[in-house]
């Protein structure tokens, strides 16, 4: 669990400097971000790498479920956009805030970073990593639950709630697809594909 508590300790320095309103502007969110999965990817890749065909278990059927719970979690993103417009003022504005890191890179770039390294980077490391020793520690059920709410906690130095919904309702989504496939790769195909159609492709917000 040290090893745990170590990644977990990076990631909240890396969202701290990311999402922060003292540090961001002094970096580029999308370098800082690649940089931040690519160390927290390779720490569970080499810490649980005795593990890795227990996590990593392949079933072609994980590709269609993949790719139908990025369809699906797409899907109540867009309506729970339109109902947060009714009912919260400053939900325009957040949302906005969340989109305004797409000038600082290439829209191309994005969105094969985040198909490609961003999203499956970030389920090595929280599902694959942080929740799987968590539900062997505590059980599954209670694993799966504390790694969403950390998983949603580091993202509250944006100071943002419509961020820090996104990532609870998104860690509570992929975390029950580990719970419930055993197997990472679904919960990989789905983060990567909803990142780059929700950021790129088809954004809910321009």
């Amino acid at each position: 669990m040290k090893s745990v508590a170590f990644g977990i300790l990076i990631a909240v320095v890396f969202w701290f400097v990311m999402f922060s309103p003292w540090t961001k502007d002094s970096v580029n969110f999308w370098f800082t971000m690649i940089a931040a999965t690519t160390v927290l990817m390779t720490l569970s890749l080499i810490a649980g790498r005795k593990e890795l065909k227990v996590v990593y278990n392949f079933k072609y059927s994980h590709i269609a479920i993949g790719l139908v719970s990025a369809a699906v979690l797409y899907l109540v993103f867009y309506l729970g956009n339109s109902i947060s417009n009714i009912l919260f003022d400053f939900s325009r504005e957040q949302v906005s805030n969340i989109y305004s890191t797409k000038e600082q890179a290439d829209k191309i770039f994005i969105g094969l970073a985040l198909l490609l390294w961003i999203g499956p980077a970030e389920e090595v490391f929280w599902r694959g990593f942080v929740q799987h020793r968590l539900m062997n520690q505590f059980g599954g059920v209670k694993g799966m639950l504390i790694t969403t709410a950390i998983y949603a906690l580091v993202h509250i130095w944006a100071f943002n709630f419509i961020l820090f919904m996104a990532a609870l309702i998104c860690g509570l989504f992929w975390g029950w697809m580990y719970y419930k496939y055993k197997s990472l790769v679904p919960a990989i195909i789905s983060h990567a594909v909803w990142d780059a159609f929700i950021f790129v492709i088809l954004p809910i917000s321009v």
